[in-house]
């Protein structure tokens, strides 16, 4: 499935997080970044981890979920 073909309603999608793409396991327009808790368009996604199964709303984001980030 194409993650576009599938945004749904305005509610918080859940996702299956690839190495190069993600899967929609539940419909819905955003994601919610693991570290910050903002709202993250599924259409907007690009860092995200595996191992850990969760999203980043930016690099620097993704750096401090990865453990290199200050506190």
């Amino acid at each position: 499935m194409n993650p576009f073909d599938a945004l749904g309603s305005g509610d918080e999608a859940i996702l299956d997080y690839g190495d190069a793409e993600f899967h929609i396991v539940k419909p819905g327009t955003f994601v919610r970044c693991a570290v910050t808790g903002a709202a993250i368009a599924v259409k907007d996604l690009k860092y995200w981890s595996v191992d850990k199964q969760e999203a980043y709303v930016d690099a620097a984001a993704a750096m401090k979920g990865f453990g290199y980030g200050r506190d």
